[in-house]
């Protein structure tokens, strides 16, 4: 019974955080960089966002919340116009990318193999599934402090500023963090539990053998 509670928990973990990694990865949120005029008071706020794929910018009111806006932008597609420039670099997205993909794999094997050994309640796959959740959690978390080590040692303002300067050249801008990162940051601590519950589910099994 007690098994059976941790396999369901560990279960219930592992979907959750997965979740929060498919919407991390697929949305375009991890930066968020709203541009205004410093010198007069703006009608309009330009809300740059970045993802690991794609750009975009919008304009939205300056009263608006860049956290709130950047929903807003989900649900309103047609503000949305995308263009070629990255703030990230092409090396380090190329990076992220490899990181994010075997990340990914391990969480889906893991969950697979986990489905596989709950009717026949093999240990070795509880162990494995655990073991591979626990390795997706330490590469994602891996990319989420090189994405902070990055946006904190360069200047992210100035990439943001560089499209402005024909148009506003007093431009200021202030970055954050967006609701993608917020995301992928939920799913690591769930992702790891996750793992743990179903490494003590196995190694409990197999003790009783």
């Amino acid at each position: 019974m007690k098994i059976g509670a941790a396999a369901l928990a560990g279960g219930t973990f592992g979907v959750v955080g997965a979740l929060c990694f498919l919407v991390a990865f697929s949305t375009d949120y991890w930066l968020v960089a709203p541009r205004e005029a410093a010198a007069v008071a703006p009608s309009w706020v330009t809300l740059h966002h970045e993802g690991f794929f794609r750009r975009c910018v919008f304009l939205v009111e300056p009263s608006t919340p860049a956290l709130l806006a950047t929903f807003i932008s989900m649900l309103r597609l047609t503000l949305v116009f995308k263009v070629l420039a990255f703030v990230f670099p092409a090396v380090f997205r190329g990076f992220w990318t490899v990181l994010i993909v075997v990340g990914l794999l391990s969480a889906l094997t893991g969950g697979l193999l986990l489905v596989c050994g709950v009717p026949f309640i093999s240990s070795k796959l509880y162990r494995l599934g655990g073991a591979l959740l626990i390795t997706a959690a330490g590469l994602l978390l891996l990319l989420l402090l090189l994405f902070v080590l990055w946006m904190e040692a360069v200047d992210v303002s100035s990439y943001v500023l560089q499209e402005a300067r024909g148009e506003c050249p007093d431009a200021e801008v202030s970055v954050h963090y967006g609701l993608s990162f917020m995301a992928a940051a939920a799913g690591v601590p769930l992702e790891v539990l996750s793992g743990l519950l179903f490494l003590l589910a196995g190694r409990t099994l197999r003790a009783g053998r």
